[in-house]
């Protein structure tokens, strides 16, 4: 299974698509999947094993992305990483473009900075590639709603 974790408990990566990959998530203690593909829906898949997604299926368009598609992920997270003992995996087909995306929006509402947080994606998971554009959809993203905007927020790890 294609997995890189980014902290102990966000990891990022490419698709799941099968009842056999999503066992192996199960035993890396992942408890919630965001699934950014819209290729395949992982609900079924996680349901069986007591794994919790939100599937917020994206193209990977290098189109400019709208503000409710990192709001779904981050508040998914951010009650996620509410929970003790949770970890969560943030997805797409190749763990390229929008698994990143989404990663670098959570680590930007965690208190990261969007240049350290792109380095520490880019540094655990070489393939990872920020498009300009997905970028700059991600700092609309923080500079409107993001930033202290939620009421909790997960200790940086």
């Amino acid at each position: 299974m294609d997995i890189t974790w980014l902290t102990e408990r966000i990891a990022i990566g490419g698709g799941i698509w099968n009842a056999g990959n999503m066992a192996k998530v199960a035993e890396e203690g992942i408890t919630h999947i965001v699934d950014m593909q819209v290729e395949f829906d992982d609900t079924p898949l996680g349901a069986a094993h007591g794994i919790a997604v939100l599937w917020n299926p994206t193209d990977d368009d290098f189109e400019p992305k709208p503000m409710a598609l990192f709001e779904r992920g981050v508040d998914f997270v951010e009650t996620a990483l509410a929970e003790a003992e949770t970890k969560v995996f943030i997805h797409c087909a190749a763990g390229v473009h929008r698994a990143p995306m989404m990663a670098l929006a959570v680590l930007g509402t965690m208190g990261w900075d969007v240049t350290d947080a792109m380095e520490l994606i880019e540094n655990k998971r070489p393939v990872a590639d920020f498009a300009e554009v997905y970028v700059r959809s991600v700092e609309k993203f923080l500079d409107g709603s993001g930033q202290g905007s939620h009421p909790s927020r997960t200790e940086r790890r």
